[in-house]
């Protein structure tokens, strides 16, 4: 709903289009209000004043062919669609048919689908035209539609016959970003040119828009199962162009406009979730980020993220394009110069904590550039412990009291954390991975303290596989004592030896387990009878997948309060856009109890 921006990028990618000579121009799906309104599409002024702003797209739009999108309020009911503009005049609206509701999609809340092949009248500044479904003849061409969801089904709007004999689709898309799905989205375009015997078009949405979804920016185009055009993804610009010269005659067509890109889950994350974080750091006015360095994977892993987001932003948008996109007044300088003045971070050590992980916390801020405090917080713990003690007439000990005594280190962390966030006015960066999130193994109101938690989506093995690759494909050495050490909390004294996995179970088992009962939705026996071929000790495989069963129902609570994620996998356990899960339940007991008899 930023309306003044999202005219000013859409009215600028026209004049872009039409310098460069472009006559056909698909912008992605929604892009006058945003994708992510969310229940702000049930306020019918949202489409009233999208309409509004319609009004000054359409002068812009000499001697070029148009998409735009936005929603409809038609006969009561609210569509996605796309106003179809040809050289300063409206040419129609196409409406939706296929609406996504899965995973972290929830159209059919906000919108109706169109009908297939139903087109009707829509009366707009005086004047009636076509909405709905059909196709238009236009350059000696004829041109039909998807929007993003369309694509995706079967029974698809270009398999009907109102698009037989189209020569060129267009599919202005919001597709979210997940590791591999460009790939996935790449072939679906080159087979539905090749299937529907055309050109087509897709293009999507750019960068992190209201929170948690990225877009990509991927535009791909195609001609009768030939890749033709592919931009690079995930750019730091307010938008990419892409073009292409098309011979709808069948003659030879211009240069191939293909792209490298991005080829790896790793080199993916680095790209996405740097652009998340510079998204969600200047949409929210922040003037940087806060982050507790633990001098561990997690902590260390999103002080990387924000030295690439510096990185990324400065080498595609130069210093003065990345500090007026910021909207900050940042001294210029080198990448490690503007680190420093957008990350602080601090090691809140205990007496439980080691000289091994404060040095790897120290050296990764200077190797970034990231300002480094650190100070103790024992004090603050022997005062919560002394209150508690003197309250319930004992002594807390670690034979009978461990949980209790390991939070308390983890939130005597929390105030003085936020307090320097609020100082510097900035975001404080929440730890959790998705692993913790899975078994609540992580201290609500501690280490999920946070503004927004860059890395929920993503479990710890591949936490601990980007590091080292990162430490060594993109050069930050500083994470050479990070990738040394095992996973610990260091909440309990050092000579008990904590570590991550001993607590809970090897992150490599846990993932497996995650895949089959939160991905694949299979039951305890099931995720047993899945597995038992990779584990030979079937006793303890079996000890372990109770275990998480149980951890992962006690623990809901948690991850409904876990902050603000970005969607990273294919899936996630966030509970306000993919997984839903009941508060409280049985915590599959009888199922557990069938395992352990299987």
């Amino acid at each position: 709903m930023n309306w003044e921006n999202n005219l000013s990028n859409i009215i600028e990618a026209i004049n872009e289009a039409q310098h460069k000579g472009i006559q056909i121009l698909c912008l992605p799906e929604l892009c006058i209000t945003g994708y992510g309104c969310e229940d702000m599409f049930h306020s019918t002024w949202i489409a009233e004043k999208a309409l509004d702003k319609l009004g000054h797209i359409v002068p812009e739009t000499k001697d070029i062919f148009v998409t735009v999108g936005l929603p409809v309020w038609f006969e009561d009911k609210c569509y996605n669609a796309i106003c179809l503009i040809y050289n300063q005049q409206v040419l129609g609206f196409y409406a939706k048919q296929k609406l996504a509701n899965d995973g972290v999609h929830y159209e059919p809340r906000w919108f109706t689908p169109w009908p297939t092949g139903k087109a009707a009248s829509f009366h707009y500044l005086g004047t009636d035209y076509p909405i709905g479904h059909f196709t238009l003849d236009l350059f000696d061409i004829k041109i039909g539609f998807e929007i993003c969801e369309d694509a995706w089904r079967e029974d698809r709007p270009a398999g009907h016959t109102i698009n037989h004999g189209v020569d060129l689709f267009l599919n202005p898309s919001a597709s979210h970003f997940a590791f591999g799905k460009a790939e996935f989205r790449e072939s679906l375009v080159v087979k539905s040119s090749e299937r529907f015997d055309c050109t087509y078009l897709y293009t999507n949405l750019l960068g992190n828009e209201a929170g948690r979804m990225i877009y990509d920016g991927d535009i791909l185009i195609a001609k009768k199962g030939q890749l033709i055009g592919r931009n690079r993804r995930l750019s730091f610009k307010n938008f990419n162009l892409l073009s292409a010269v098309i011979d709808f005659n069948g003659n030879q067509d211009g240069e191939k406009a293909i792209q490298l890109d991005h080829p790896n889950p790793f080199a993916e994350f680095g790209k996405a979730a740097s652009l998340a974080l510079f998204d969600y750091m200047r949409k929210s006015r922040s003037k940087g980020f806060v982050l507790s360095l633990s001098g561990g994977a997690d902590s260390s892993s999103i002080a990387v993220l924000v030295a690439e987001m510096v990185k990324n932003g400065l080498e595609e948008l130069g210093f003065d394009g990345f500090n007026v996109k910021s909207g900050l007044d940042l001294t210029e300088g080198d990448a490690k110069k503007v680190v420093y003045q957008l990350l602080h971070t601090a090691y809140q050590g205990t007496v439980n904590s080691s000289e091994d992980t404060f040095n790897s916390a120290k050296s990764l801020a200077e190797s970034l550039g990231a300002r480094f405090y650190d100070w103790k917080i024992d004090e603050e713990v022997g005062a919560y412990r002394d209150s508690i003690e003197k309250a319930i007439g004992r002594e807390l000990t670690w034979e009978t009291d461990d949980i209790a005594l390991q939070n308390i280190q983890a939130r005597a962390r929390s105030p003085i954390i936020w307090m320097l966030a609020n100082i510097e006015k900035c975001l404080l960066l929440s730890t959790s991975n998705r692993s913790e999130g899975d078994v609540g193994y992580a201290t609500m109101d501690g280490d999920t303290s946070g503004s927004i938690s860059p890395i929920a989506a993503v479990d710890k093995s591949f936490i601990l596989s980007w590091l080292t690759y990162a430490e060594n494909e993109l050069g930050y050495k500083g994470l050479k004592h990070v990738n040394s050490l095992a996973p610990t909390a260091e909440l309990r004294p050092q000579e008990m030896m904590q570590t991550d996995e001993a607590d809970l179970m090897p992150y490599s088992v846990l993932v497996d387990i995650e895949r089959k009962a939160v991905r694949d939705k299979k039951s305890p026996l099931e995720v047993y009878d899945r597995l038992k071929g990779g584990y030979p000790d079937h006793v303890l495989l079996k000890q372990w997948i109770t275990k998480f069963f149980r951890m992962w129902s006690i623990n809901q609570w948690k991850r409904e309060r876990i902050a603000p994620s970005f969607h990273l996998d294919d899936f996630n356990v966030d509970p306000r856009t993919w997984c839903r899960f009941p508060i409280l339940s049985s915590g599959f007991q009888e199922e557990l109890d069938e395992l352990s008899r299987s």
